[in-house]
């Protein structure tokens, strides 16, 4: 962090407050803040950070959103999910900060076109795809959460929208389901030496800007449909995409 500029500073310091304010009104800031401070920070320090806001952020949600948790889907979900985390942490391990940054920006992507693609949809999916989807969005959330450190929620959407989750239900269920993902990802992280002294301290800076973004999420209301909305953050991060292949 010694290392950024005046402007970085306060680059990082708008995507935060966007990041978390987004998801405190909407639950969407994860997904879109995660691809944006990679841009300027290092992302082998960024993604254990990333975990640590992320169970931040989770325990403040369902400190008032707990009641619409769908523990039936979290129970059918989970098992999958762990065994994708033992996979993301080989690779994490493995696999130099550049790969992992082009990495990112594939699966950032394929995520903003498949929501795309989602919102175009016309009807649900077939049953025997939404079968499918379990295992395979659970494996994949433990490993590309573990690998980027936010992006596991995008295939806790997949799961909870092929299962036509409620509103209320899909943001608790989320967030409960990011929580335990951060905690044995957390766990996995300390395992193999991650949480470095620069992640402590890039957290405790940023602790204070996420709670502003969440306490402003909270009280401010979007003029913007949901629809729309889900637009505007899949046109953002398919740009936000295209950097992070040639970082």
């Amino acid at each position: 962090m010694a290392e950024l500029s005046a402007p970085e500073i306060a680059y990082c310091v708008f995507v935060m407050l966007l990041a978390y304010g987004l998801r405190g009104s909407t639950g969407f800031g994860g997904a879109l803040g995660m691809p944006l401070l990679a841009l300027v920070l290092p992302i082998k320090v960024l993604v254990p950070v990333w975990t640590l806001l992320g169970f931040a952020s989770s325990m403040a949600i369902l400190g008032r959103d707990r009641r619409h948790v769908d523990y039936r889907a979290m129970v059918a979900f989970m098992p999958w999910c762990a065994a994708g985390i033992a996979v993301g942490l080989y690779f994490f391990k493995s696999l130099d900060a550049r790969m992992l940054t082009r990495g990112l920006g594939i699966v950032v992507l394929l995520y903003a076109l498949q929501s795309l693609a989602g919102l175009m949809r016309a009807r649900g999916l077939p049953a025997w795809l939404r079968r499918v989807i379990e295992p395979v969005a659970g494996t994949l959330s433990g490993a590309v959460g573990t690998m980027f450190g936010s992006m596991g929620s995008v295939f806790f959407a997949m799961y909870l929208d092929a299962r036509a989750v409620a509103k209320d239900a899909f943001r608790a269920t989320t967030s409960a389901m990011l929580l335990l993902l951060c905690i044995v990802r957390g766990i996995g992280y300390y395992a193999v030496g991650e949480f470095t002294v620069d992640a402590w301290i890039m957290f405790a800076a940023a602790f204070p800007l996420m709670l502003v973004g969440i306490y402003i999420g909270d009280r401010v209301q979007v003029n913007i449909s949901e629809r729309g909305f889900r637009k505007l953050v899949c046109v953002t991060l398919f740009v936000c995409g295209i950097p992070l292949l040639f970082k």
